[in-house]
């Protein structure tokens, strides 16, 4: 398994305040903690709800959303359960097995397609998005961000990990 900390691992926590999208970095060692993730998210008070966006090297990212007392999850490769603790914890949280090796010739996502429905992200837009092969996580993120309309915000906080 592989457990070290890559230079492009990141997770941010991104929050509506006073009807403005605000992100910040969070610890990089959340990466690899999907229940340290789950409470972080819950710590920051905001309207709608708060959402966890998470690369984890050249491999895959998590979409965690906390609302209320649901946490929804998205992870972009299923295949990522194998060799990496993050993907398999999100594996283990939505109660699918992790594949086995013959399953591991296709990339495929995994968990609430429709995280970000009510944000204007439709499942067929995100499979599309975590589906594109020639893209990283980081840029994957972005374009989500872009597209549920904190880009700036996510870019930002991005900024700050220099």
């Amino acid at each position: 398994m592989m457990t070290d900390i890559d230079a492009t691992d990141f997770a941010v926590v991104v929050y509506r305040e006073d009807d403005c999208w605000e992100a910040e970095v969070l610890p990089v060692a959340l990466t690899r903690d999907l229940h340290g993730l789950i409470h972080a998210l819950r710590q920051q008070p905001s309207i709608g709800g708060t959402i966890g966006l998470v690369a984890v090297g050249d491999d895959f990212f998590v979409a965690i959303r906390v609302l209320g007392d649901e946490v929804m999850l998205f992870l972009s490769d299923v295949t990522a359960s194998v060799d990496w603790p993050l993907a398999r914890q999100v594996l283990e949280y939505l109660d699918i097995p992790v594949p086995e090796d013959e399953e591991l010739d296709q990339v495929l996502p995994v968990g609430d397609m429709s995280i970000f429905v009510d944000l204007g992200l439709d499942e067929m837009e995100l499979g599309a998005i975590s589906g594109d092969l020639d893209r990283y996580p980081d840029e994957m993120l972005a374009d989500i961000a872009k597209r549920l309309g904190f880009g700036q915000a996510f870019d930002r906080a991005l900024d700050t990990l220099g």
